[in-house]
């Protein structure tokens, strides 16, 4: 009997144990780091910073800062945070990279679905096809003819090796079965300057990006590479890339929210609570609406969806790289 009452004990000590972590998260005066693996003021960093300010009312005005350790496509940012402590005090927000890295980098420190805590997906970022101003083509249809007519010699711009513009030219370049030059660029402000100085002929990349660009008529644009249109004004008349034929194409640039691995489970859950409460945080809607981005309302929100989603992106990502041969190391 006393062995089975010591037994009772230590297991309801072990619960109340972990009941304490979300009981106490966050503890009074500590900060809440999230790592962005990207640059300051970059589209990640924004949708990293609206978040922050909502999560902090979430989470009792906690202190939560933005750490921006960026480089190498992402994976240093990506690795100090699957190596920091397992508290729920330092959390990494980066973006559909975390699919195409595991690809891209053959020799990584850390295993995006091992070495990491899911909190869920925060929202998608739509891309669009748009063309330089004196391209002869003024709708997809003609863009498929002029691709046609002058195969291998139509410059399509990007990012830079492994940036989502880039894989979404790549799976563009796939779907129409046409060869283009990739234009590479260090990043998307120098591609969209030479693309509207008529220097490459077409790009595919975020709303972010290229809204401004196409409301005020410095770029042609074509259409959104979403499975829906887009409501944004500036974007509601343009057709999906599948509704033109190109099926199955859908291609966002979604953001999503992690924790180093063995961060206790109930602090996650409240990690969570707190992004998805700022999800509906009308506030945090308009700043993101006005990125050109759609919050996430699906099961990806929850942390097994999350998960399950990334999975599903990795094999997507995985044989459009493959395809291609290009790897960054």
């Amino acid at each position: 009997m006393k062995t089975i009452f010591k037994i009772a004990t230590i297991a309801l000590a072990a619960t109340a144990a972990i009941s304490s972590h979300a009981d106490s998260y966050p503890a009074a005066g500590k900060t809440i780091t999230i790592i962005v693996p990207f640059t300051a003021g970059g589209p990640t960093d924004k949708v990293a910073r609206d978040l922050a300010e909502s999560m902090r009312k979430q989470l009792n005005n906690a202190t939560i800062v933005i750490d921006n350790a960026d480089g190498a496509g992402s994976t240093i940012g990506t690795a100090k945070a699957a190596r920091a402590r397992n508290d729920g005090y330092t959390l990494l927000l980066t973006h559909i990279g975390m699919s195409t890295i595991p690809t891209l980098y053959r020799k990584l420190s850390f295993n995006v679905l091992t070495d990491f805590e899911y909190a869920g997906i925060i929202n998608d970022v739509p891309m669009t096809l748009i063309g330089r101003p004196t391209l002869p083509a003024k709708n997809f249809a003609e863009v498929k003819d002029w691709v046609s007519k002058n195969q291998g010699k139509v410059n399509l711009a990007n990012a830079g090796v492994g940036s989502a513009s880039h894989l979404c030219g790549l799976m563009f370049q796939a779907s129409l079965q046409q060869d283009m030059t990739p234009v590479p660029y260090k990043g998307a402000a120098p591609a969209i300057a030479d693309l509207m100085g008529n220097q490459v002929d077409l790009l595919c990349d975020q709303t972010t990006n290229t809204t401004s660009q196409i409301a005020a008529k410095k770029v042609q644009a074509y259409a959104v590479t979403t499975a829906k249109s887009l409501t944004t004004p500036a974007l509601k008349d343009l057709p999906t890339l599948q509704s033109l034929g190109l099926k199955d194409f859908n291609v966002t640039i979604w953001h999503g929210l992690y924790a180093p691995k063995g961060t206790p489970a109930d602090v996650v859950q409240k990690i969570n609570e707190a992004m998805k409460a700022s999800l509906k945080d009308p506030e945090f809607i308009k700043r993101q609406e006005a990125l050109g981005a759609v919050i996430a309302t699906d099961d990806r929100t929850n942390p097994a969806g999350h998960k399950k989603f990334v999975e599903s992106e990795i094999a997507k990502w995985g044989k459009v790289i493959k395809a291609a041969g290009i790897y960054a190391d």
